[in-house]
């Protein structure tokens, strides 16, 4: 089954400096079918802050709660939020809203990140991008007691895409 990982009707586009990555089913408790999406005007909403001072045309295109992602067995499989794209450069994002003491939102996170990844790398698309990135976000958290460095060394070995967690994107 092939999957389309840049669903036209789910993409937002932009070159605006400043904008932001939202996900407004991670705040209403019980809502469902909700996707993540690119505002521009309500810094408020923002998970995710993207800085795109060189004011390049990005793609953000929503995959959680919209582009469907089953396994072998028919199950649908853990997804991440989404994926901006500019130039060669696809990045998928995980946005998290949680203020757990333990960091166990950056493990669930992460798999997301390494199952999306993993069903696009065997897409023919995969191969359009010279930069692969990915991003674990959270705005309540995004400062870290212990470093995460080894964590990102191990998903760039295993996925060959480079892993930060932080809550602010650059576009270079």
């Amino acid at each position: 089954m092939s999957i389309n990982f840049f669903e036209a009707k789910c993409q937002y586009i932009t070159e605006k400096t400043l904008f932001g990555l939202c996900d407004d089913s991670s705040q209403i408790k019980n809502q469902t079918q909700k996707q993540a999406y690119l505002d521009e005007e309500n810094g408020a909403k923002w998970i995710a802050v993207v800085d795109n001072g060189y004011n390049q045309q990005v793609t953000f295109t929503a995959i959680d709660n919209y582009i469907e992602i089953k396994s072998e067995k028919g199950k649908m499989v853990k997804r991440c939020d989404g994926v901006l794209t500019f130039d060669a450069t696809v990045a998928f994002v995980e946005l998290k809203e949680r203020v757990e003491k333990k960091p166990r939102w950056i493990k669930d996170a992460e798999m997301q990140l390494r199952s999306t990844i993993g069903y696009f790398e065997k897409s023919e698309e995969a191969q359009d991008y010279k930069t692969k990135k990915a991003y674990i976000v959270n705005n309540q958290r995004p400062k870290f007691r212990e470093s995460q460095i080894d964590r990102m060394d191990q998903f760039l070995t295993e996925t060959g895409y480079v892993l930060r967690i932080e809550n602010r994107i650059i576009i270079d």
